[in-house]
């Protein structure tokens, strides 16, 4: 999947992917490895499904439980409002916008 998240890194795609128990529809920012050595993806959630009751705003998500991964057809222009190229979160990035 990883050769997946950059492409649509690359191309600024909207993406919708399902992750624990519903459908997101997220900008995917930043891919790498967590500080606790899991892979993971920064993206700015715009709408769908969320645990927290928080539908929009910056997630990481693990990788591993992204269940599927799918481009919309629709991208975006701009980076989101604090987007941290440089991501603390992250020990190592594989790609990034």
């Amino acid at each position: 999947m990883n050769a997946q998240i950059c492409a649509a890194i690359r191309s600024r795609a909207i993406v919708e992917l399902y992750y624990e128990g519903g459908k997101r529809r997220v900008e995917p920012h930043c891919h790498g490895i967590s500080m606790a050595g899991k892979e993971v993806l920064r993206a700015f959630q715009t709408a769908g499904f969320s645990e927290s009751g928080q539908p929009v705003g910056w997630k990481l998500f693990e990788v591993a439980k992204i269940i599927s991964f799918s481009q919309t057809g629709a991208t975006f222009l701009n980076n989101r409002q604090e987007y941290n190229p440089n991501d603390h979160g992250m020990r190592r990035i594989h790609c990034r916008v």
